[in-house]
């Protein structure tokens, strides 16, 4: 494998233009968001004085709000247009943010982090549909891909500089992440606005419900299926850190490494495993080839459980963890295809909204579906884990075809843009 210079850069920078402008954006919130995801629970806790049960409550309730706004947040993408919607819902996730600075009890807590995963739901799918407006339909995953690579780069720099104020361990530093991340959100604001007016969409025909993707039961099957195979993600953040404590003979400081793998490979290799995804045939094979993987995973994570050496065990975490990432970046690659494929140009917001709640359902109902299943059913329950994604992977093909078949949509074509 060639490691030159003009490849590894290529994996970070999209074409210039539209695509380099939205990657600043997603760079630009991102840092400060790492930095967040590593600090926040034990502010709320050391600081605000909140227990674990209150935090992972306010949490839980905070991602099942933003995964039901979502769709009607995409849908004002839609009719007012997607940039300006983008901006307002990045300067409110920055308001939210900020507002933690000053909260002091539970219900204030609760009130802050259903803001902020409100906006920042809906900010996802403003976010997409100004992508489809402002991206050529065959350029959308590519971007895509090059847009998650900067991310996961962000999430590495924020982290560390979260990690920075977790060594302080004062409440000033904390409160430096918060101002941080509102300021990127912010920034974040600040480059969208830079980027080229995308038209409303013209108005519903007559008879057209208002949120007709909540009709459309093709489309909401390859969103189920979607969000089923998104249980992986609290796998490395969660139940994998668990089960190296817990349930294996292998060193703690694996995690760290586990997690520095993953990032890693995603800003690596995103971009080149998604040029293999050109249309719907293609993304099917990606996401089916994605589930045998990761239930391959599954197996060697497993493995990893069994009596032995301590050197044994991590070799084979190493190599479920490799496999995982392997199969996530398929995955990945595949279901933006297929989320941009299947929905009408004209509702691409609303669309979007609703095939991104599986980030906010898997957010919400993995964490306790994987510790439970995999900490208390210990090797079984990992067999059943990659039984299940196999089988939901696999299923992800006809649901597609049926959705295609019924819906008889070309490629969206991009939007009206406004000088």
């Amino acid at each position: 494998m060639d490691w030159s210079n003009d490849q590894v850069t290529i994996c970070f920078l999209p074409p210039p233009g539209a695509p380099r402008r939205l990657a600043a954006a997603q760079l630009s919130n991102s840092v400060g968001d790492g930095a967040y995801y590593v600090c926040s629970a034990l502010y709320f806790n050391l600081v605000v004085g909140l227990s674990p049960g209150q935090i992972g409550l306010g949490l839980t309730v905070a991602w099942a709000t933003g995964s039901v706004a979502g769709v009607p947040l995409g849908a004002l993408a839609d009719r007012r247009g997607p940039r300006g919607t983008s901006v307002l819902l990045a300067v409110a996730t920055a308001a939210s943010v900020a507002s933690f600075l000053v909260i002091r009890s539970f219900w204030a807590f609760l009130l802050a982090v259903v803001c902020y995963a409100t906006a920042q739901c809906g900010l996802a799918a403003a976010r997409q549909a100004l992508l489809a407006g402002v991206v050529a339909p065959g350029d959308r995953t590519g971007v895509l891909a090059h847009l998650q690579a900067v991310l996961n780069a962000g999430l590495a720099v924020g982290a560390a500089l979260g990690g920075l104020a977790l060594s302080a361990g004062t409440e000033r530093a904390y409160l430096t992440v918060f101002v941080l991340d509102a300021a990127g959100f912010l920034l974040c604001a600040a480059l969208l606005l830079r980027l080229p007016a995308v038209a409303p969409a013209a108005g519903r025909a007559s008879g057209q419900p208002r949120l007709a993707v909540l009709r459309d039961r093709p489309y909401a099957l390859v969103t189920l299926l979607n969000a089923v195979l998104l249980l992986r993600m609290p796998l490395l953040s969660l139940a994998i850190p668990l089960w190296v404590v817990e349930r294996t003979q292998a060193p703690g400081w694996l995690v760290s490494a586990l997690f520095v793998l993953n990032t890693a490979a995603v800003m690596l290799f995103q971009v080149r495993v998604a040029r293999q995804v050109t249309g719907l045939e293609s993304a099917g094979r990606a996401v089916r080839r994605s589930g045998l993987v990761m239930a391959a995973s599954c197996g060697v994570f497993a493995f990893s459980a069994l009596p032995g050496a301590g050197w044994a065990a991590a070799l084979l975490l190493v190599a479920g963890a490799v496999l995982q990432v392997d199969a996530e970046m398929r995955q990945s690659a595949g279901s933006w295809q297929i989320g941009f494929s299947l929905a009408p140009a004209g509702q691409m917001g609303q669309y979007q909204g609703f095939f991104g709640t599986g980030v906010p359902v898997a957010r919400t109902v993995g964490p306790l579906l994987l510790t439970s299943l995999l900490l208390l059913w210990g090797i079984p329950g990992w067999l059943l884990l990659g039984a299940v994604l196999a089988a939901a992977s696999y299923a992800m093909g006809p649901a597609v075809r049926r959705a295609g078949a019924v819906h008889q949509r070309s490629e969206p074509s991009g939007a009206v843009v406004q000088g």
